[in-house]
Parts: structure tokens; sequence; C-alpha cells
């Protein structure tokens, strides 16, 4: 009895640790299709979408420094507000270069999300707010 207990209520924190996960994957595919689906309707080059696609990973060489610097690095590169706000910005100044390269970025990070590549804590860089990697 107090075996099945504990079968029900570890499958119980599966469920409740695993929802959350798959929801935030689906939120990821869901801003990497939006953001690929924008970039066609700009008639964006594909060859600098590929091209471009991993430079926000460029932000990782900060752990080079230490997982703190690394993480805070990795964070700022990975923050959906940033390529929201150049893709704002660029959409009122008619910037449509600036428009691409938001939809490129907030592309990267649907995929990083997608893929279970979270926001990093400072203890190090397979510590994230989706899982360890």
């Amino acid at each position: 009895m107090v075996a099945t207990t504990i079968t029900e209520q570890q499958t119980r924190n599966t469920i409740q640790r695993t929802l959350p996960d798959l929801i935030l994957r689906l939120e990821g595919l869901a801003v990497l299709i939006t953001a690929i689906t924008l970039y066609s309707h700009i008639s964006g080059d594909w060859l600098i979408f590929a091209l471009l696609l991993f430079t926000p990973d460029v932000a990782m060489l900060g752990y080079l420094f230490n997982a703190r610097i690394g993480a805070i690095t990795y964070n700022i590169g990975h923050f959906y507000a940033l390529p929201l706000a150049l893709g704002l910005i660029a959409l009122a100044g008619g910037w449509s270069t600036g428009v691409a390269l938001a939809l490129i970025w907030a592309a990267h990070i649907g995929l990083d999300r997608l893929l279970g590549f979270g926001l990093k804590y400072a203890d190090g860089f397979k510590s994230t707010h989706l899982e360890r990697v």
C-alpha cells in the first residue's frame, strides 16, 4: 500500500513537471513557426536566415569567463523581449533589415525552447529553466 502511494505521488509529480515543460516547448514551436511565416511574408533571404539562425549562440562566449557571466550573456541573447523590441523599432522606422533580423533572432529562441534549451541559471550551462540539459 505504501509503495503504491509513493508510486502514485511520483507519477503525479512527473505529470506536473512534464506538463509545464510541454507547454514551454509548444510555445517555442509557436514562436518558431510564427517567425518563419512572417519572414516568408516579408520575402526574406533564406540563405541569410540559415547563416544567421545560430548567431545568438555567440552569447555563450560569456561562459569562457565563468558560469555566472555566461548565464547573464546567454540569457540576454535568448530573451524574447529583445528581438520583439528590435522588430517594433524596425517596423516603426521602416527598417526592413531590422525586421528580418528580429524574426531570425526570435526563430532561434523559439527553436532553442522547442529543443529544451531554456534560460540559464548561474550554476552551469546545463541548468536551465526548462530542465537539466
